[in-house]
């Protein structure tokens, strides 16, 4: 029996999940007094953001492959065939 995988279409984007879940987290730490708890929420929070700002990096249009370890790879496996 194949088993089917379960798709969930969003209708937020993944920035936006991010930072609702970041301001999510950020909310429940400020409802708790200082101790482990508040500081898993706000190491969330801090995932959150940081998975934000690295997927706003990977997305954006300026990102280029390091064309000179590419060119350079290339030319190597010219020469030896």
């Amino acid at each position: 029996m194949i088993k089917r995988r379960n798709r969930t279409k969003h209708t937020k984007t993944f920035e936006e999940r991010l930072a609702e879940e970041a301001a999510r987290f950020k909310e429940a730490a400020a409802q708790l007094p200082p101790g482990t708890q508040r500081e898993l929420y706000l190491r969330r929070a801090r995932q959150a953001e940081t998975a934000s700002h690295i997927n706003e990096w990977l997305t954006s249009p300026g990102l280029q492959p390091p064309t000179a370890l590419y060119n350079q790879a290339k030319q190597s496996r010219s020469a030896s065939d």
